[in-house]
């Protein structure tokens, strides 16, 4: 995966950033258009919405990453999702590490993610603890019985 160009979102990334999520099947794509839609009209100027993108310009993965209100510095990665056949290949880490250099231009101190605990997630949690981020605290049963909440951390800056 050498030929990837990360940019922000765009509306006409949607249809292909969709299939996306839909082929991770952890996520349900029909909420992608609602949820990136303050962010493409302008309306939340502060969120953060990323594409890697092949030759083709067609959408590999995404992130989606906004401040966390009341706090000094503190960010949530909210979305990452990378095509499922493309998965392991260093999509998402090249997401990832770039979503963290543009939060560290913008004075970020701290980006958490939070994630579920069931088995079909134990891969996710196991690429952010590679990338570096502490699981700091796990909330029995948040999501739905049986599914606990799961929550990494990372410090950016001092």
């Amino acid at each position: 995966m050498n030929a990837i160009i990360i940019r922000p979102l765009c509306a006409d990334d949607l249809p292909s950033a969709k299939k996306v999520i839909d082929s991770t099947g952890l996520f349900p794509g029909e909420m992608l258009a609602e949820m990136a839609a303050p962010f493409l009209t302008g309306t939340a100027p502060d969120d953060l919405w990323f594409v890697a993108l092949d030759q083709k310009k067609i959408v590999l993965g995404l992130v989606y990453c906004s401040p966390e209100r009341m706090t000094d510095a503190t960010w949530n990665l909210l979305l990452i999702a990378v095509r499922e056949n493309l998965q392991g290949q260093g999509v998402g880490s090249r997401l990832t590490r770039h979503l963290e250099q543009t939060l560290s231009q913008r004075n970020a101190r701290v980006l958490i993610v939070e994630t579920s605990g069931l088995a079909e997630f134990d891969r996710t949690r196991g690429v952010y603890a590679t990338l570096g981020y502490d699981e700091v605290a796990r909330i029995p049963e948040f999501y739905a019985t049986g599914e606990d909440k799961v929550v990494f951390w990372k410090r950016l800056s001092d």
